[in-house]
């Protein structure tokens, strides 16, 4: 197995978590917080599709897909490229509506696509390249976002799991 196939796997695994998660959801259920203050589980799908969508592209220097593929009007949210969920208020997270379940699925199946086809363009080399980001010290490598990226979704699919058990029904290790 080779490194990209290995990352790849690691993004497929999202949707293993995920989409057991919300089977059965009504559209109540998915942007229901199980607390005040809490995320609801559409709002992290979205913000975890968004984190990599937007990283991917910043790497590659594409355009996000929710721009390009116009995902911010199937999602009823304005044409904002820097609107990831990253700084959202509780309030802002209380108000998110989820658009249907497909399409917080489809968004992400399409980012993990675009992720597979910029991992495809790099060589081993590109890895160690180091990133112009002032912000850290020393900035990142490629291979570190890359990391990064995908410890995130992981992460959040892992939260989205947990929340579809407090709310009642079965996640991913049931």
């Amino acid at each position: 197995m080779n490194w990209q196939d290995m990352i790849n796997d690691g993004f497929s695994r999202v949707l293993e978590v995920v989409e057991p998660a919300f089977e059965g959801l009504k559209p109540a259920d998915i942007d229901r917080l199980p607390k005040p203050d809490c995320n609801s589980m559409g709002w992290i799908m979205w913000h975890l599709t968004r984190g990599q969508d937007a990283q991917i592209a910043d790497l590659a220097g594409w355009e996000q897909l929710w721009i390009k593929d116009e995902w911010y009007a199937k999602f009823a949210r304005a044409k904002d490229a820097d609107d990831t969920g990253y700084d959202h208020t509780s309030e802002q997270v209380a108000a998110f509506k989820s658009p249907p379940r497909k399409v917080l699925l489809d968004y992400y199946k399409a980012s993990a696509e675009a992720a597979k086809r910029y991992l495809a363009g790099l060589k081993p080399a590109d890895l160690d390249v180091q990133l112009k980001e002032s912000w850290f010290n020393p900035p990142p490598t490629i291979g570190v976002r890359i990391i990064s990226i995908l410890a995130d979704c992981l992460e959040h699919a892992g939260e989205i799991s947990y929340v579809r058990g407090l709310l009642g029904g079965k996640g991913w290790a049931d």
